[in-house]
């Protein structure tokens, strides 16, 4: 049988592309050779103005003893066990180390034991060694620089796989790191053609023959160099110039790549899945709030805390960070099963030694929540647990207010019963002269929990944090675009002039941690939301970011404000007033106050009219309660002509 001819790259090709390796004898090998020629270049080098007087049986001595020393050294050294394709700067710092060792064990040996040899010419022995080492030193990093810049030329020429031509943010020691880790990525192919900077005392320099531009010149840079790809370390995402420079290169269509800092490299190295597109969360960043975390830790440490809407999105996240300020005791209670079980395996994983308990409850269910807090015991209550969506809400105002309403009412009042220490609340800027039933439920459990502060003198402090929307949580705006961009669109977009403030979920907990601190009862307090944003521009920036463009490739349909909702959110009321704290991010909402008798009467009788389900009775005691509740794009606008026409009368009749 005649086996067909294979081409005779296949052995190459096999080579490249499966990862293989030349034999650690050979490359001992060949660094052995060149130690050697680098020696006989010296040495010629040294006696080239008596070449013909030099006896060659000095060489021969020379040479072989210092081969001799040279062989275990390098050895030892493992110089010859790197894989070359991999070389770096340490491989550097370590044939200049080894390279020295054997330079001077060879002249220690030569006058301890060969004055008989030198025959006097010290100078020319020393002089011999000094250009021998620079020349070894030099054959031995051109040997591994040529060796890896062949194979991944090699391997680019072999392989079947996309060249991704990119640049690198940045041009410090990071920055560095991540091109080769780029360059030595096994799974894509990436080609770093510079960095780029707004530091323009690094602006024209090299960086391992890479060149460091300006941020001005990626115009050009994608022009010329065929730009496609951007790399952006995530930890300074949230700095202006960055920013500036991710804007302008989505909208010169370059893709931009975000990793993970340095020290969260997965065993030093970056994987491939570590190497993310950027999400429009990442754009909306904003510099790191930084709180009291001693004062924090000092009130939470060894106390026994309960989190209501534990397994939600700002639940979850106010467990993560309290567990790091190490409570005694921390219950999570909720009624969605799976998340909670989730919740739990999270906390397995990465706070092993922390004491937990579970406990599945709804808070509209007081017998329940009575058997926690009589079991429990706790200290701090974070009070999360809420309906939020704006639309289900104002088709189901009676689930609104047993949830929102009554479900606070029972760990409220639980919470006085079993002298909890202190209650934190989280509220909402829907709150703020509402529109909807949403809102309107939740300044109607502010204003409840603000009463009950005063109330006989309650040893429970009463405290409510009050902010917009938070990125990335459940049911919210982002991961609904990131889905109809991965549909084919269209995006929809309710209003073209429809604003929202946003926040990172740590970042709104962390303040929910300092307010809840900083609180000495009774406060409400408003956390600095920074710019509103247009959703439909954030809408354009999730299409650039994918790499598509609006009209061509996926459209934005606008399907008009949805029930209750409003074009801009507020954060304080027109009537309200506020008052610094010692946190530049928070401020304390000066409202009006409502004496617990008359609140707790109004409370119960909404609670009582909840129970019929009649919704148009149910919405007119909300508004009767908090006046400031004018519906908009409702069927519940009729209500507030009745109420104008009802307050009208009165005053008639008066």
């Amino acid at each position: 049988m005649i086996l067909p001819s294979l081409p005779r790259n296949n052995f190459i090709r096999d080579f490249l592309l499966k990862d293989k390796h030349l034999p650690h004898w050979l490359i001992l090998l060949v660094d052995m050779l060149m130690i050697y020629f680098a020696f006989s270049f010296s040495y010629v080098l040294v006696n080239l103005a008596n070449l013909e007087q030099v006896e060659f049986s000095q060489y021969l001595l020379y040479t072989a003893t210092f081969c001799t020393i040279a062989l275990p050294v390098v050895y030892f050294s493992k110089l010859h066990t790197g894989l070359l394709r991999y070389s770096n700067v340490r491989d550097l710092f370590k044939i200049f180390f080894t390279t020295a060792v054997f330079s001077m064990l060879f002249l220690g040996l030569m006058f301890s034991f060969g004055q008989g040899i030198i025959a006097g010419e010290e100078t020319k022995l020393y002089i011999n060694v000094i250009i021998n080492f620079f020349v070894t030193a030099c054959l031995l990093l051109v040997f591994r620089i040529s060796a890896k810049s062949i194979f991944f030329a090699l391997s680019r020429n072999f392989s079947d796989k996309k060249i991704h031509r990119v640049l690198v943010f940045g041009s410090d020691k990071n920055a560095v790191l991540l091109k080769n880790a780029l360059e030595n990525n096994k799974e894509e192919l990436y080609r770093v053609c510079g960095f780029i900077d707004e530091d323009t005392a690094r602006v024209n320099s090299y960086l391992e023959e890479k060149k460091v531009f300006h941020v001005s010149s990626l115009d050009a840079l994608v022009r010329n160099k065929r730009i496609k790809e951007l790399v952006v370390v995530q930890d300074t995402l949230e700095k202006e110039n960055k920013k500036r420079l991710i804007e302008q290169a989505v909208q010169l269509g370059i893709r931009v790549l975000t990793v993970p800092p340095v020290n969260k490299w997965l065993s030093g190295s970056l994987g491939q899945k570590q190497i993310q597109k950027l999400k429009i969360e990442d754009l909306l960043q904003r510099e790191p709030i930084r709180i009291d975390s001693t004062a924090v830790k000092n009130d939470i440490r060894n106390k026994r805390v309960l989190i209501t809407g534990a397994a939600g999105s700002i639940g979850s996240e106010i467990v993560r960070q309290v567990l790091t300020y190490e409570p005694k005791l921390l219950v999570l209670c909720d009624n969605a099963e799976s998340p909670l079980h989730a919740m739990q395996l999270e906390i397995e994983e990465n706070f092993p030694g922390a004491r937990v308990e579970l406990f599945i409850s709804d808070v509209r269910d007081h017998d329940r929540m009575q058997h926690l807090f009589n079991k429990a015991k706790p200290q701090i209550v974070y009070h999360a647990a809420a309906y939020k969506h704006v639309p289900l809400m104002e088709n189901n105002p009676f689930e609104a207010v047993k949830v929102n309403v009554g479900g606070t009412k029972n760990v409220a009042d639980l919470s006085v019963r079993f002298a909890v220490e202190k209650f934190v609340m989280v509220s909402t800027d829907k709150a703020v002269n509402p529109t909807n039933i949403m809102g309107a439920s939740k300044r109607l459990a502010e204003i409840y929990t603000q009463s009950l502060n005063e109330y006989l003198n309650s040893e429970t402090r009463f405290i409510t944090t009050r902010f917009g929307n938070v990125l990335g949580s459940n049911g919210s705006v982002i991961p609904r675009f990131r889905e109809q961009i991965e549909k084919g669109g269209p995006i929809t977009v309710t209003h073209p002039e429809i604003t929202r403030y946003f926040m990172t979920i740590p970042e709104a907990v962390q303040l929910v941690l300092e307010a809840g601190t900083m609180g000495k009862g009774g406060e409400i307090f408003v956390f600095d939301m920074g710019e509103p944003v247009k959703i439909v521009d954030m809408a354009r920036k999730m299409i650039q970011l994918a790499g598509l463009q609006e009209g061509k490739d996926i459209d934005i349909a606008f399907t008009g404000l949805r029930p209750g909702e409003k074009l801009y959110e507020e954060l304080l009321a027109t009537t309200e007033l506020t008052v610094p704290t010692h946190h530049e991010k928070i401020s304390i909402a000066k409202v009006r106050t409502y004496p617990f008798e008359s609140v707790s009467a109004s409370i119960e009788s909404l609670l009582k009219i909840n129970k019929t389900q009649h919704q148009d009775r149910i919405v007119m005691k909300m508004k009767e309660i908090v006046p400031e509740f004018k519906s908009k794009n409702s069927v519940y606008e009729k209500l507030d002509t009745v109420q104008e026409k009802q307050y009208k009368d009165m005053e008639t009749m008066s």
